[in-house]
């Protein structure tokens, strides 16, 4: 298995796995006990990163209310010490829109209710999931700094950070990654990469396959079950499909080059791109999640993704940019 490691010293798999879909916004939760075991069927897999958040909740075919953050304590309890876990605070989902609080009594509820719920002594990796436009980014600093100090988190990083308040909240506590939305289709974070070489700042990329998008298994007749957002995203409109279809013949060509799926070229050209990229891609299908880690042995030269790079230079391609945000 391949590795990657964020910030100084936070060593993970390659590839993570993003779990949000088994409880929220990707149709009806999956049932309890299947997703623990699809969960720890990863670990097994080689995944030793994944990916939660307190706000990452659903409803389970039974009516039941699914804590994406109990499914993932329960389901590595027992490799605990061999995972790491990322969870985030501070946003809450209303529909369509984000509701942001980043005060610090409100992280430390948070991140007492986290630790509850991941059965957990401590957050490996503490993300604030957006930028609270209330409270400024060395306040949130100096709360990391001292759960840091107490042993509740070791690690923390900012969610769709933008430079200036990278810089600021790195300065107070030193900031071990960022998570952004990124793949081919959303590469406008590509600007804050000096930002995060110069701290020595990784990158979590999520919504590394667009959503979906990449992998090339939807075409204008597929339908998305309700409560699945997809169904609403650009991309996935018939002009967004022809837009697309340039862009997956270029991955589809590639992918029949290097024997690979077209999902794996897609996650290949980030983890080429940078050392410091780890994408979270996830799958309610353990077939889908052995793709995905398998991306890591596939390799393109240099030379292969600056070509990819200058064919999406000339590409419009609409796409899922993320929900609104207020305060």
């Amino acid at each position: 298995m391949n590795y990657k490691t964020l910030g100084k010293d936070l060593v993970i798999s390659a590839v993570g796995l993003g779990c949000m879909g088994f409880s929220h916004a990707y149709g009806a939760a999956t049932e309890e006990k299947e997703a623990e075991e699809k969960i720890r069927a990863a670990y097994d897999m080689g995944y030793s990163f994944f990916d939660t958040a307190e706000c990452y909740i659903g409803k389970a075919p039974d009516g039941s209310i699914s804590y994406n953050e109990e499914l993932v304590g329960r389901a590595l309890h027992d490799v605990r010490n061999h995972v790491v876990i990322a969870t985030k605070f501070g946003v809450e989902h209303k529909g369509s829109t984000l509701l942001t609080d980043s005060r610090p009594d409100t992280i430390r509820k948070s991140v007492e209710g986290s630790l509850r719920k991941l059965d957990t002594d401590h957050i490996d990796l503490y993300f604030q999931h957006r930028i609270d436009p209330d409270v400024e980014p060395e306040e949130v600093a100096g709360v990391m700094a001292d759960l840091i100090r107490e042993g509740k988190i070791t690690h923390w990083g900012i969610s769709e950070a933008n430079e200036e308040y990278l810089r600021k909240a790195h300065a107070v506590c030193p900031v071990t990654a960022v998570q952004n939305r990124y793949s081919m289709m959303a590469r406008w974070h590509e600007r804050i990469f000096p930002v995060l070489e110069e701290l020595n700042v990784g990158l979590v990329a999520f919504s590394p396959m667009a959503n979906g998008f990449l992998t090339g298994k939807y075409n204008p007749s597929s339908k998305f079950e309700e409560g699945d957002f997809r169904g609403s995203m650009p991309q996935y409109t018939d002009e967004g499909m022809k837009a697309g279809q340039k862009l997956m013949e270029l991955i589809a060509a590639l992918a029949e080059e290097k024997k690979a799926t077209d999902a794996q070229i897609s996650l290949a050209w980030m983890l080429g791109k940078k050392p410091y990229i780890v994408p979270i891609p996830g799958s309610r299908k353990p077939e889908r999640m052995r793709e995905n880690i398998g991306a890591a042995e596939v390799s393109l030269t240099e030379n292969e993704i600056a070509e990819i790079d200058s064919a999406l230079d000339e590409m419009e391609l609409p796409v899922f940019g993320g929900h609104n945000v207020v305060r």
